[in-house]
């Protein structure tokens, strides 16, 4: 059973400087919700009891959002606005903690601070970055039943093209479990698009084992960093430690100015209160 996830929010967001210099990439609005509650949602709607956020010094305002606002509270009372008031006081059906990574040495480092956390349990690992748009069931849910049949650590995948896939981390397949799941021998981050293993690329979503945790202390830095998927690739050499799920869903890879355009506009599209005027606006454009 895993009823434990980490979403790792931590780094610089330097595709979106000058912005991210004072607003977190995780609080940006998507159809007027920042992306971290998506990623919260869709984790809560997996089943998952407890959260830890991990966020970097220069994130407060992370912890500021998930906190009370005394005065816009007592603002909102005032003047009679409970939808506002149920807007920034969601009750959330899971338990929310941060941990802070002093220094930005990879979402792998990231992860490892939840060690403790995970007290031997299989954890979800969300990416900060990564909108998941699924209508009935949640990334994560399919990811942590793929745990559930497989005990292995899973890697959330999909199909893309080989110019995409030597811009992404790519897994190297080993036989096939079934339709969607296969085994994976090793894990190659940006091939080159001559060279590319497989078409199935890591898209921001995994169960984690225990054994994360020592392969992470045996990964290497690279380019001063230590990456989740480095770690995975030692996990993986092992027999039958590593597969990877092909799950269904829309992403929205919310650190490029292009993702985080696409969910704002197909996310608004979505939302009867403001799809209407959204179409006529856009059938306008020339």
């Amino acid at each position: 059973m895993v009823r434990k996830a980490v979403i790792p929010c931590a780094g610089f967001g330097t595709r979106f400087l000058p912005e991210t210099k004072v607003v977190p990439k995780e609080l940006f609005p998507v159809n007027g919700r920042p992306v971290l509650s998506y990623i919260v949602e869709e984790a809560i709607e997996s089943g998952i009891e407890e959260i830890l956020i991990i966020v970097s010094p220069q994130k407060e305002d992370i912890l500021r959002y998930f906190g009370e606002n005394e005065l816009l509270n007592k603002h909102l009372e005032k003047t009679g606005n409970t939808d506002g008031y149920n807007l920034v006081n969601p009750q959330y059906k899971a338990e929310i903690k941060f941990a802070v990574q002093s220094k930005m040495t990879g979402n792998g480092d990231a992860v490892y601070l939840a060690k403790e956390f995970a007290a031997g349990e299989p954890v979800a690992v969300l990416f900060g970055d990564d909108i998941m748009y699924s209508e009935k069931y949640p990334v994560t849910k399919q990811l942590i039943d793929a745990y559930e049949k497989t005990s292995m650590c899973v890697v959330g995948v999909q199909k893309k093209s080989n110019e995409i896939a030597s811009k992404c981390g790519v897994v190297i397949e080993n036989g096939r479990i079934d339709e969607k799941t296969c085994l994976v021998s090793g894990f190659i981050e940006k091939p080159d698009i001559d060279n590319v293993p497989s078409n199935l690329v890591s898209l921001g979503r995994f169960i984690v084992t225990t054994e994360i945790f020592d392969a992470i202390e045996k990964t290497p830095l690279r380019n001063g960093e230590v990456y989740l998927t480095d770690a995975i690739n030692i996990l993986s050499k092992g027999k039958n430690k590593v597969c990877a799920y092909e799950f269904d869903a829309l992403r929205y890879d919310i650190g490029s100015k292009e993702g985080f355009v696409e969910a704002n506009i197909e996310y608004s599209l979505r939302d009867n209160t403001v799809s209407d005027s959204l179409k006529k606006y856009l059938s306008g454009l020339k």
